[in-house]
């Protein structure tokens, strides 16, 4: 079995000293960090006894639910830009730079999902209509 403790202090690491600005902030951020850990050596705990899943297995899929939201969040950040935003868009190579995509995965990134969630988080419909539906399966 793996010790909660080392699996907190994998998933919240200490910051590396000079990574802190200002550099005064230091001991503040790692005290930050060792009450993250507890926090998270608290919900691991509970959660694995609670549904008597292994630790390292809760940890592993709670991270692929987060990284699983923040590709959602980049794709919907990448339909903003592109349908969006003022009255141009987001170049596709800044896009792709950016967010660490392809240009022409850019291009397929997003889909009319994603405009319709853009479009009713802000609440306003896209500038300009789309020109390719064909990756409005998304």
């Amino acid at each position: 079995m793996y010790p909660i403790e080392e699996l907190a202090a994998l998933r919240n690491p200490m910051p590396e000293p000079g990574s802190v600005t200002p550099e005064d902030c230091y001991d503040d951020a790692c005290e930050q960090v060792v009450e993250q850990r507890k926090k998270d050596v608290l919900h691991l705990e509970g959660a694995s006894d609670g549904l008597e899943v292994d630790p390292l297995l809760l940890a592993l899929e709670d991270l692929k639910a987060r990284k699983e939201a923040v590709d959602a969040q980049i794709r919907q950040l990448l339909a903003y830009g592109r349908e969006f935003h003022g009255s141009r868009p987001y170049g596709l190579e800044d896009l792709a730079r950016h967010a660490g995509y392809s240009t022409s995965g850019v291009r397929t990134a997003y889909g009319e999902t994603e405009i319709r969630q853009v479009a009713a988080q802000i609440g306003r419909e896209p500038n300009r209509p789309r020109r390719d539906t064909a990756a409005g399966g998304r």
